[in-house]
């Protein structure tokens, strides 16, 4: 017990896991892009799942068409996880609310465009300018999908509560 001090190895020495009530450094990356949460869900949700609040949990799949209540998109390899160790990823998913993550997607999707939820649970589509709010906004597509079956797509998510 104590404070210690003192250098623990060379940056070519490779930790599996280092310990610190503080840690201070110059550098810090991530090797992935979203920033989330984990919530408590009430039902096990895939990847690009996009959710809301509500249910018989905190979390639920959205169920409506462009939808003002879509608070997240289900992530499975958060940059920052909080509340890390609520639950696992089938009762508490991780739920991105910002940054870069893969969204289920139904329809075609061109680069940049908004996505908004569908009429499929827990499935985003293509906005459209007459139906796109701030609040139903789910982010932007970073890439394009031609098919209209469900597949992910990489999106920029920004959620506005």
């Amino acid at each position: 017990e104590g404070d210690l001090s003192g250098s623990i190895g060379t940056a070519s020495v490779r930790w599996e896991n280092v310990y610190a009530q503080t840690l201070t450094g110059t550098a810090v990356e991530a090797q992935y892009a979203d920033l989330a949460e984990r919530f408590e869900s009430d039902a096990v949700y895939t990847e690009g799942t996009v959710v809301a609040l509500g249910g018989s949990a905190e979390i639920t799949a959205v169920n409506e068409d462009a939808s003002n209540n879509v608070f997240g998109v289900v992530s499975s390899r958060a940059a920052y996880l909080m509340n890390s160790s609520a639950g696992t990823n089938e009762t508490h998913p991780a739920v991105a609310m910002t940054g870069r993550v893969p969204v289920r997607v139904v329809g075609t999707v061109l680069k940049g465009q908004r996505l908004v939820s569908s009429n499929i649970p827990g499935v985003a589509r293509a906005g459209q300018d007459d139906d796109l709010t701030g609040f139903n906004t789910i982010g932007r597509a970073l890439e394009d999908k031609y098919t209209h079956e469900e597949a992910t797509v990489m999106s920029v998510v920004i959620i506005n509560s």
